[in-house]
């Protein structure tokens, strides 16, 4: 029979990068400075760590040679002959090389193993990230060649269904952004540090209606990398470590755009990832259990179906249960995204899912960088990564906390 996870492998140490538009490093200086600040964090050398997860998705378009193999890590770091899996999985990928190295340790594999994500999105050369025409005759289709297009029909969809005038509609997304970038500008690793207002927001340049500029989470660069061993040789390490409590990753069959009974406004990967990672970490009421969640906000559009989808709150209930109550700030009774998410922090694709649960490790151990980001008695947090667009994602949901 299978055994779940909950406090069976530990996070001993993190690292994080400066996110931000990186024209001083290129991707191999991100990986360094991730990988170094994980170790030292750990009291570890780079020859104690026994195998390496590497997540990103377009790591092997920035590198000569077009490199898709783990030696992007190994040659970087000149690790010798130590086993380096590159994993991918969309805007999934930081949850997926988090659970390859958490179950390779489960299993018994090695004592000391590193996950680490990264993204140098700037040396693509293109505005905002890749996209692929999905060539169709219906003339929605086309929106869902780019992400804004994407997430724009589920903001108007969820505008219709629960009845919300476009004004109405709007100035929560808008408050959304405001709290991100409130949160964003007292963080120093963010890349966006700057407040706004609801009134910004609202007039700000429109990229996909209803989603303007300050809607959309920018083009960033950035890496984050864990030091993970099994719980019971966590304290050769530190005191303060956390524990994996659960894991869920779940991949839609996809035909969401093409059902007429889905609607665009729940993300039905989220609610079934949840499910597994709650089951394992034996939670049954994600609001009143969960300390604080880092979500998937690429979109401000998606902080609100995602808060709905995991269950922080019921369906169509968010403008009453978390904007209306302020719940979602970091004195709320659900905090959401007090790194500044996605929205201001950054999205380096390969690296948000580990700097997720980057910002829950440092919740725990008291160390926000700021008195005003710091959540009071942090035991139980949430990392959520999805990937894909409305109806066809890819998401995984990882729980750590304390042990």
């Amino acid at each position: 029979m299978a055994e779940g996870i909950k406090d069976k492998v530990a996070i001993v140490g993190m690292g994080c990068t400066q996110f931000g538009e990186r024209w001083d490093a290129d991707i191999k200086d991100l990986i360094a400075e991730a990988a170094y600040e994980a170790c030292a964090d750990a009291g570890v050398e780079l020859k104690d760590i026994q195998a390496i997860w590497l997540g990103t998705q377009w790591g092997s378009q920035v590198v000569e040679g077009g490199v898709v193999t783990g030696t992007l890590l190994s040659s970087t770091l000149q690790t010798q002959y130590v086993p380096v899996t590159r994993v991918e999985n969309a805007c999934g990928t930081g949850a997926e090389s988090l659970r390859g190295a958490t179950y390779a340790l489960a299993a018994g594999a090695y004592d000391l193993v590193m996950a680490l994500g990264v993204e140098k999105l700037k040396d693509i050369g293109f505005g905002g990230l890749p996209s692929v025409w999905i060539g169709r005759w219906e003339p929605v289709y086309g929106a869902f060649g780019t992400g804004p297009g994407r997430y724009a029909m589920a903001a108007t969809a969820y505008f219709a269904k629960y009845g919300l005038t476009p004004e109405e509609g709007k100035r929560i997304l808008a408050e959304i952004s405001v709290k991100s970038h409130y949160y964003g500008a007292r963080n120093p690793k963010a890349h966006l540090r700057r407040e706004v207002t609801v009134e910004q927001v609202i007039s700000a340049p429109m990229i996909a209606w209803p989603l303007g500029l300050f809607d959309c989470c920018g083009v960033t660069d950035g890496a984050s990398a864990a030091i993970l061993c099994r719980k019971e040789d966590a304290k050769k390490y530190r005191d303060d470590y956390v524990t994996i409590k659960g894991f869920g990753i779940a991949a839609s069959p996809g035909w969401g755009k093409e059902r007429d009974d889905y609607d665009f406004t729940y993300w039905d990967a989220t609610e079934a990832a949840a499910r597994m990672a709650y089951a394992e970490a034996g939670i049954k009421n994600p609001r009143k259990q969960l300390d604080m969640v880092e979500l998937h906000d690429c979109f401000s559009i998606a902080e609100l179906i995602a808060s709905e989808s995991l269950f922080l709150c019921e369906r169509g209930k968010f403008k009453e249960q978390m904007a209306d109550k302020r719940a979602y700030y970091h004195n709320g009774e659900m905090p959401v995204n007090i790194s500044g998410g996605l929205k201001s922090f950054g999205h380096p694709i390969g690296a948000s899912g580990c700097r997720e649960v980057y910002e829950i490790y440092k919740q725990i151990q008291k160390k926000a960088e700021e008195p005003s980001r710091q959540i009071e008695n942090v035991k139980l947090g949430l990392a959520h990564n999805q990937g894909g667009h409305p109806g066809k994602f890819v998401c995984g949901v990882t729980i750590v906390g304390t042990p």
